[in-house]
């Protein structure tokens, strides 16, 4: 699905969800010129296309003692399909990973850790990362300071 799928309508929703995703339908028709109920039925037909996947809170991580962000880069044995997949399945069940992609280059996968402090990192590290099946090697790198985060560039609804 590309961007060249959505009117102009679409995109204005889409931006102003962005904005603020607890928008009541009739707030937004304030902002797209659009009735509610025109607006329910886009709102609709994007999350049946896909374009809209689902709906979360974004919760500040330090208001939960979540303060040490890590970026951990791991290098597997092989890559066979079958550990591939194992390994996986395996991030997505671990409880601090909160995202974790396949990469091409040096290293196999980027995963984000989220943790109170290092000796929790530490423990997390033990239990969690290098029980991973086929790790041959995590590097880890802690954030100093998130400069920005965002879920999509507004600017990718302009193309």
């Amino acid at each position: 699905m590309t961007t060249t799928n959505l009117d102009a309508l679409d995109k204005a929703i889409l931006a102003a969800l962005l904005a603020d995703g607890r928008q009541s339908q009739v707030d937004l028709a304030e902002r797209v010129p659009l009735s509610p109920t025109a607006i329910a039925r886009r709102i609709r037909a994007l999350e049946e296309r896909g374009v809209i996947s689902g709906y979360q809170a974004r919760i500040n991580r330090t208001s939960l003692g979540l303060t040490m962000m890590a970026v951990v880069q791991i290098s597997l044995k092989s890559q066979s399909e079958d550990l591939l997949a194992a390994f996986e399945k395996a991030a997505a069940a671990a409880p601090s990973i909160t995202s974790c992609h396949m990469m091409s280059g040096e290293d196999d996968y980027i995963i984000t850790v989220l943790a109170h402090d290092l000796e929790d990192f530490e423990r997390i590290h033990k239990e969690q990362l290098s029980r991973l099946p086929g790790v041959a090697r995590l590097r880890s790198s802690f954030v100093l300071r998130e400069v920005v985060s965002r879920p999509l560039p507004l600017a990718s609804l302009a193309r």
